[in-house]
């Protein structure tokens, strides 16, 4: 970053504005080249960096590009976010995040291009290794900690991707199309969260259409929702090459255009204000922003800044050991016992699998491996390799024999057959997973699979071990005693992988996305990825475990499944309703013989709701750290707004009101004890009119007593032959506007007698 001649924090922005030209003005919302912001030298406004993260801070060196291809200094790469969404710990995320501002600040960087917190409403999507969580919940209070950590750096944060990109297939034109309900409750809740709790400097608006409409130019995205209604008070930042229009961007919310047009869109808006199509406030206002902006990143600029690359290391291998699930352990094969012989199998150990592909492609500082840290805590002589297969991608979802792979298998079997536990490192290769494209299948390479069906004939006691980005289907569950998913553990993935395998760490992550039993069961499976440039979200709010447990589907794992290397006991679940939300208390007891984190969470439910929900919806987690033996009253705080939907007849966040079951439990299917608690609900106020119904005005206070005792008169009728009782009468008419009730003979009011009542009723009401 340049420093500039005079800090641009000395003036108002409005007053830095003022003294700039047309022309200058326009420059400043758009970017000098593909990470820089354009500076005005005569005015003392600086150049900032922004640069790619969101797990590392990718700053490139020579020519500049967007996928990963040009190269970048060396930066500690941790944990992606599909790793950190499994350790549902908000404090540890947000030491990332204050580790990654140490890090920008080092490198002249102003904004760091995360976190990214779209819903993984597909196990298919290509980038959900960049993402949180199917829940918004987890996404929400992950992020804002992701944000306030890196913010409290003075470097600023940009809140991706806003809105509704949940697939990398065509995402720079499709139309995400997403009914209100699911959308506000689903998509927009976690953005939400983090706006109004940790208010990012920057928001990045998607590729995307939403509704029709693309993101970069939805005035209802980027004024109404994010500014009017969420008092965002920040920069609203393209995603590279995501303007579409931008003198219809510019009035819609979009302040900053990246990366550079070379001037050809600034001469638009030029134009724009000359000829009267846009209002030179408007550009003033974005301009604003702009210098705003520039003024934090100045202020939080250090240029004799520096970072501890070998404490960050720990960092990474603590946060990724702590993502690590540990599926399954049979037997209590794992934590491994002293003086095993150990067979690792897979090249995945020697050559680790720690990150996705694309524009968060970072060049560690250092890189750990398996094989290595497993050998260093095993001993000499207990460990004997085999690489199992390639990873040159070549065939990887061919059957059959390549040439030397029968050679590969054959050495591995040999290697099993001699050891006491094979430990199997399989996933996903690179090329599988990656930014601008999704995947095609849940899948592990077909000669992966078969070496782990030759490896259990010659030794059954098989860990294993997985790296991969999203979630994969698992065929040999029921054939294998333990799983570990490593998820991309960052460059200390492998040696946080040893820990968890020898007990230097119990293992404390949980699920923050179901693993389906196939690809087939998952919720977006016939609607995605769309055709023709629409993609229907028609799974509505039925989103990950939403969606299975209404179904009562079986799933292979279940949303906040991990397993420990202890045990956990529940007790004395109470929950008390206040004007704010719920408290939950429970006690928790860690019954076993070794320390452990367990994570408490509590889900929601509204039997007998007038309004489609889920069985159970996550409104509350914590992760505790138990010693051995050690009990604890663990509290939670169910927000008022978790509990609210989005009423499309009012368009706004309604608490409807009832007896709420809170779930108290391990993951949305280990449920171990349930409290009720009576919550009051808003007051909805809506007016009746002759399209209202029968069941609508029978509901009202004033008009409901009139409706009863005119229709009493009808009693039971015959309706082609059958009788109808006045349940089944009933019934039927709930329904019926009541203004075409006149229209059928016999029906003792009149219209008018309808309207005086409609009137009365609103009247009465305040309606």
């Amino acid at each position: 970053m340049n420093r500039p001649a005079a800090d641009p924090t000395a003036r108002t922005s409005a007053e830095i504005v003022a003294g700039l030209t047309l022309e200058e003005k326009a420059s400043l919302t758009s970017g000098a080249s593909f990470w820089t912001t354009k500076p005005v030298d005569r005015a003392g406004i600086p150049s900032i960096v922004l640069t790619d993260g969101p797990h590392g801070v990718r700053l490139q060196r020579g020519s500049a590009d967007h996928l990963g291809l040009a190269d970048s200094v060396p930066a500690t790469c941790f944990p992606p976010a599909v790793t950190l969404g499994s350790t549902f710990d908000p404090e540890l995320v947000e030491r990332i995040g204050r580790a990654l501002g140490e890090e920008a600040k080092a490198e002249g960087v102003g904004v760091l291009l995360g976190p990214g917190i779209n819903i993984k409403r597909s196990p298919l999507c290509g980038r959900n290794f960049e993402y949180l969580s199917e829940d918004p919940l987890v996404s929400g209070v992950l992020g804002a900690a992701l944000v306030e950590g890196l913010q409290s750096q003075g470097v600023g944060a940009s809140l991706k991707h806003f809105a509704a990109n949940n697939q990398e297939h065509d995402r720079m034109r499709v139309s995400s199309d997403v009914d209100p309900r699911p959308l506000r409750e689903i998509y927009l809740r976690g953005f939400q969260r983090v706006v109004e709790q940790a208010q990012p400097w920057t928001v990045m608006c998607s590729y995307n259409r939403l509704n029709g409409v693309y993101t970069s130019e939805d005035p209802w995205l980027l004024t109404r929702v994010l500014r009017d209604e969420w008092g965002f008070e920040g920069l609203v930042v393209s995603d590279w090459g995501a303007v579409n229009d931008r003198v219809a961007g510019l009035p819609a919310g979009l302040d900053l255009e990246m990366p550079a047009s070379n001037g050809r869109t600034d001469a638009q808006l030029v134009d724009a204000v000359r000829d009267g199509r846009l209002a030179e406030s408007t550009l003033d206002l974005a301009a604003r922003r702009v210098v705003e902006l520039v003024g934090k990143a100045v202020a939080g600029a250090d240029p004799a800044a520096t970072y501890d690359v070998d404490a960050h290391h720990a960092l990474a291998r603590e946060a990724a050991a702590r993502g690590a699930v540990l599926l399954k352990n049979d037997g209590g094969l794992l934590p491994l016992a002293e003086g095993r012989r150990i067979a690792v199998i897979g090249e995945f150990a020697r050559t680790p699998r720690y990150q996705g592909a694309g524009s968060s492609l970072i060049t560690p500082t250092r890189l750990d491996d398996a094989l290595t840290e497993i050998e260093a805590i095993a001993g000499e002589g207990r460990v004997v390799f085999a690489p199992g297969f390639t990873l040159d991608g070549a065939g990887a979802d061919a059957e059959g024999d390549a040439p030397g792979e029968r050679a590969l298998v054959d050495e591995a079997v040999a290697a099993a057959a001699g050891a006491d536990v094979v430990l199997a490192f399989l996933g996903l290769p690179s090329a599988a997973e990656s930014e601008g494209f999704d995947r095609e299948h849940l899948r592990l390479p077909a000669r992966q699979l078969a070496l782990l069906d030759a490896v259990r004939e010659a030794n059954p006691n098989v860990v294993v071990v997985l790296a991969n980005g999203g979630v994969v289907e698992l065929p040999f569950a029921d054939h294998v005693p333990a799983i570990v998913e490593g998820w991309l553990g960052g460059q200390a993935g492998s040696g946080a992988i040893a820990d968890v395998l020898f007990g230097r760490v119990n293992p404390s992550g949980r699920l923050a996305e179901t693993i389906p039993l196939r690809l087939e069961d998952a919720p977006a499976f016939l609607d995605f990825p769309g055709e023709f440039g629409h993609v229907r979200y028609g799974e509505g709010l039925f989103v990950g475990y939403r969606w299975y447990d209404a179904r009562e589907q079986a799933v292979r794992y279940p949303f906040g499944h991990g397993l420990s290397y202890t045990t956990f006991e529940y007790a004395d679940a109470s929950a008390t309703a206040d004007a704010d939300g719920i408290g939950v208390r429970v006690t928790v007891t860690n019954a076993g013989d070794r320390a452990g984190r367990e994570v408490v969470q509590a889900y929601t439910g509204l039997a007998g709701s007038r309004m489609q929900r889920a069985p159970r919806e996550l409104a509350a987690f914590a992760n505790v750290a138990l010693e051995a033996g050690e009990s604890r009253e663990v509290r939670l705080r169910i927000r008022r707004e978790d509990l609210a939907y989005w009423d499309i007849r009012v368009d706004r966040w309604v608490v409807e009101g009832g007896t709420y079951t809170v779930a108290v439990g391990a993951s949305s299917r280990d449920i171990r004890l349930t409290a009720s608690v009576d919550v009051a609900g808003d007051d909805v106020r809506l007016p009746l009119t002759l399209e209202s119904s029968v069941g609508d005005l029978m509901a009202d206070p004033v008009a409901g007593p009139i409706v009863q005792q005119a229709m009493s008169g009808f009693g039971a009728s015959a309706v082609d032959g059958d009788t109808v009782t006045d349940e089944a009468m009933a019934k039927m008419m709930a329904s019926f506007p009541i203004g075409r009730l006149v229209s059928f003979p016999g029906v003792p009011v009149t219209i008018e007698q309808i309207e005086q009542l409609i009137q009365a009723a609103n009247a009465g009401r305040g309606a």
